[in-house]
This record gives C-alpha cells, sequence and structure tokens, in this order.
C-alpha cells in the first residue's frame, strides 16, 4: 500500500522521534511497517514555533522501488557532427551534455583552466592580490557557479525541465537532498567534483573539452559564422557555435561591438556585501537568544523594498558562508559570496543591490551605446580599487556608520581574505546606488529586529549580479544577424543563476542542431 501524505512536524517532534518515527505515529503503524521517500522538505519558521513540513510518499508493508525517475542516455559522438561551445560553465556545461544525448559532438572552448589548476590562481587573488584575467572566480572550468553556493533556486520554471537539471546533478554526485530541499544548494566544497565528473562524462562520450584556449575573433561571411580564431590565432572551422561565455566575459562583447554585430543595452543591479554573524540572522530568523537548534540550517533571508522607484534587495544570500574577491582585471574590486555544503561559517553574507535601469539611469553614459552598462559598472569597480588602498583588499564600512554617514574607526572581522579598508561607501558609492541602499537598510532593520546593527559590515562592490549587455536571439534562438551563432545563458543575458544557465544551455544545444 502506498499513501502520499503532507505532515507537520514540530521542532520537538523532529528531535524526539525522527521522521519516521512520527510518520508511523500519524499514521498508527508500527515503524518496521513502512518505508519513506521524502518528495518535499521545507522549514516553517515564521512564529516562534519552528516547524518542518514534509511531502511523504510512504510505503507500507511493501518495498520501496528503486527505479530512478531519470536516465541520461549518452551516445559516443567520437565522430559525429560537432558543436562547439564557448565558454565552460553552467550553459556550456548542460549544453554539452545535451549534444551527447542528441548524437553530436561537443567541442568545448574554455578560456580557463580546469577546476585543479584554477586553486592557485584562487590563492593568488585571496593571498597576494594578484588578479589572472583568464582564471579567477569567474573564469575556468565550471565559469563562476564552480566556486560558489551552489544554489540551485529558480524563478525559470517555464524554460525547461528543472528536475531534469536537479537529477543530472545527482548523476554526476550531488547528494540527492537537492531533489527534496525547498532552497536546494550543493557547497563551493563539493562542486569542483562535480565540475569535474561532468567534464569526464563529455570525454568519455566523444567530446571534447580544450582549457586556456580563448577566442579573439569571429570570421563571418555573408551575415553567417564561419570560423573562429584562438588566442594563439589558429582559425577553427564551424558550422554552429553556442556562445555561453558568462556575464563577465567583456571582451566578447567589446569584440561583437566592434565587429557592428548587435548588441543591446541591458538592465541589472548592483550594490554592496553585507555580512553579519550569522547566530545574529539565526536570532532573528529562528526567534532564539542562544545557539540555533542542531537540527536547523544556518538561518537565510530575503528581503525587498521599493525606494524611489527601483528595488532595493537582498541578491544571493549566503548563511554560513564567505566573501570572496571576483574580479577579472587588474585595477577593479569585485565581491561575491559562497558558502561550503554544511553552511557552519561564522558568517551570514547577501549581495544588497540596487535595480538599474538601462534605458534611464545611465544618461552620462550614453556615448557608449549599448556598452553603457558595462562602462558603468567598470567606474565603479574602478572607484572600488582605489577606494580600497588598490590591492585587493575591499573598501567596507560598519553597516549603521553607512546608513548614518560618518567614517567607520574600526571595522568588524570578516571572512574576506585579502582584508577590509575603512572608506566611506557613503559618499563613494553613486547617488543612484548609495542613497537607496540606506533608506533599504533602515527598512530591513523594521522588518528584521537586530537586522540593522553596527556589529555588520558592508563591503564593495557587488557588481556582477547579471549581465549589463543583452546578445539578442531570434525564436529560434540563433542571433537575428549571425547564422550559426547561438547567445546563451548568462552571458547572453537569458539566465540568472546555475539551474536557469543550464537549462538555457540544453535549449540552445537543441536549436542549434536543427537542421544541421
Amino acid at each position: 500500500m502506498v499513501r502520499n501524505i503532507q505532515l507537520r512536524v514540530s521542532l520537538k517532534e523532529e528531535g524526539k522521534f525522527g521522521l519516521k518515527g512520527k510518520t508511523a505515529k500519524y499514521l498508527g503503524v508500527s515503524e518496521s511497517e513502512i518505508e519513506i521517500k521524502v518528495l518535499r522538505k521545507s522549514i516553517d519558521a515564521r512564529k516562534p514555533s519552528i516547524y518542518f513540513n514534509y511531502k511523504l510518499e510512504v510505503y507500507i508493508n511493501e518495498p520501496m522501488p528503486t527505479a530512478k525517475d531519470y536516465t541520461f542516455d549518452y551516445k559516443d559522438v567520437s565522430k559525429a557532427k560537432p558543436v562547439h561551445i564557448i565558454g565552460f560553465g553552467p550553459a556550456g556545461m548542460w549544453a554539452a551534455l545535451r549534444c551527447l544525448e542528441l548524437g553530436y559532438k561537443p567541442i568545448v572552448l574554455e578560456r580557463g583552466k580546469n577546476v585543479q589548476e584554477r586553486r592557485r590562481d584562487l590563492k593568488a587573488i585571496n593571498q597576494d592580490h594578484i588578479v589572472n584575467e583568464d582564471s579567477n572566480y569567474c573564469f575556468g572550468e565550471g565559469g563562476a557557479g564552480t566556486y560558489s553556493d551552489g544554489k540551485l533556486y529558480t524563478r525559470s520554471l517555464k524554460r525547461g525541465d528543472v528536475r531534469r537539471v536537479f537529477e543530472s546533478l545527482v548523476h554526476h554526485g550531488a547528494t540527492e537532498e537537492i531533489l527534496v530541499d525547498a532552497h536546494p544548494h550543493i557547497g563551493t566544497n563539493k562542486l569542483p567534483k562535480i565540475v569535474q565528473n561532468i567534464r569526464e562524462t563529455i570525454i568519455n562520450y566523444g567530446g571534447e573539452v580544450h582549457f586556456n584556449t580563448k577566442v579573439t575573433d569571429f570570421i563571418i561571411n555573408d551575415n553567417e559564422l564561419k570560423s573562429i580564431v584562438l588566442g594563439d590565432s589558429k582559425e577553427m572551422e564551424v558550422k554552429r557555435v553556442i556562445l555561453a561565455t558568462g556575464h563577465s566575459a567583456r571582451d566578447i562583447y567589446y569584440l561583437l561591438h566592434k565587429k557592428k554585430i548587435a548588441l543591446k543595452a541591458k538592465s541589472f543591479a548592483m550594490g554592496v556585501r553585507v555580512e553579519h554573524p550569522q547566530q545574529i540572522i539565526d536570532s532573528i530568523q529562528y526567534h532564539c537568544k542562544g545557539e540555533r537548534n542542531e537540527l536547523l540550517p544556518a538561518a537565510a533571508y530575503s528581503l525587498v523594498h521599493q525606494v524611489k522607484g527601483r528595488g532595493v534587495y537582498s541578491f544571493c544570500m549566503c548563511p554560513g558562508g564567505f566573501i570572496v574577491p571576483a574580479a577579472t582585471a587588474p585595477g577593479e574590486i569585485v565581491v561575491n559570496g559562497m558558502s561550503p555544503s554544511k553552511r557552519n561559517n561564522r558568517y551570514a553574507n547577501s549581495g544588497m543591490v540596487v535595480e538599474i535601469n538601462a534605458d534611464v539611469d545611465l544618461y552620462k553614459y550614453e556615448k557608449h551605446g549599448e556598452l553603457r552598462g558595462l562602462e558603468y559598472q567598470k567606474d565603479v569597480e574602478r572607484l572600488a580599487f582605489t577606494s580600497g588602498g588598490r590591492t585587493q583588499a575591499a573598501p567596507a564600512q560598519r553597516l549603521t556608520d553607512f546608513v548614518e554617514g560618518n567614517l567607520s574607526e574600526d571595522l568588524n572581522p570578516t571572512s574576506y581574505q585579502p582584508g577590509l579598508n575603512s572608506a566611506p561607501m557613503h559618499s563613494l558609492l553613486p547617488k543612484l546606488i548609495g542613497s537607496r541602499l540606506r533608506t533599504g537598510f533602515k527598512e530591513f532593520g523594521k522588518k528584521m529586529k537586530g537586522y540593522y546593527t553596527s556589529q555588520a559590515n558592508i563591503v564593495g562592490v557587488e557588481s556582477r549580479t547579471s549581465s549589463p549587455v543583452n546578445i539578442p536571439r531570434n525564436k529560434q534562438l540563433e542571433h537575428p544577424e549571425i547564422k550559426g551563432l547561438f547567445p546563451c545563458g548568462e552571458g547572453g543575458g537569458y539566465a540568472g543563476g546555475i539551474v536557469s544557465a543550464a537549462m538555457d544551455g540544453e535549449r540552445c544545444a537543441e536549436a542549434a542542431i536543427s537542421n544541421l
């Protein structure tokens, strides 16, 4: 007998009975009579009494099926027609995997290094303040997603099969917990191995993955992409190219702009990282004064408020995480956040950003045309570099000092390895961003009592939330002017995270092989 039930379990009951014991008690049977499959799990901490909400499939006096819901039929494509993929982040990886299933040979060209070799360059930027322009937290195997929290939440439910992407991650080494958690994540400590497994799948089935291979030019005849030029001036003939270079590959935008290939300025968001001791966020969200219950994960939050016609909102919130330097060139400061799988660091951080309307807010940058958002982004990052002390040390301020307009005499401890320098962020940030953030933080302090505190730092700048440029494409996902070019993922302006980029990669692979 099989029962589908929804069960609400208090924190006390979870600790006393365990899920299986509570389920057996609820159904009036013994634990030995049942097997449980958890379909969904979430936490309701809106009131002082905290509950776990479960959606369960319960097998009573019969074994639980072991067959998987999804299988992946990868084919030997060693002698198949090629599809070239530029970039090996989530969009490029899942485009390549989909090519294997469809019987086409993915040839991946990645400017950066593999996950193992990338680590040296991450160490260099953290400890020695040296930025390698082709190997950093954004570029290299797995893209910006490899050394990230691995958050898998997406709103792009109509763009593809979300479950399929999750199952693919499990197939390549992720835990099955991501299939049931309401807000699933993998962790920066586990993602590199999963990324490596995906690469090995591609190679084992006849695909190719080339590292340290930067595309520097496109050869176009009669509005059709004929070949690509690599950094060593080698020319490679192509039929179909999936362009999945990510939101930070500015050289690609400059190249397309120089060749007069259509681009569009795109709205985006910029701001800062705010970092609290995790215990403060736990005490607010879980209504506790001391350490949180061991059954509860590090608490997260989501905040949004409208200020002067623009949204101010939290972005990429990382419980139990750390802030990292995400610059992709010398002379700029960019910060991002991530967490390990256990989310057991002492600090919680989140991007706190302001919407920027590229058509209204950037009138001083009109001379840059469709690249106006990119140039605005660069100017703010350069300002952060200067105010931070011209190293990868980031400009920072206590949260209350930022809102009240005071220079911080000292700063709170931080997870950011390159270090922080006290700076008057309240006057350095463009008014468009700074004034709205100050109002937003006051409002967030009203929504979360204790959030607005001098024990938190703001760290600048969080500037790479999404691409400031859109590479247009038609209904067939092909560039409207250049036949054979398929803009994809975050770099094209069509995704906003690991899952949405992966789904877009699959769709672009399907489109690229059409009529090939």
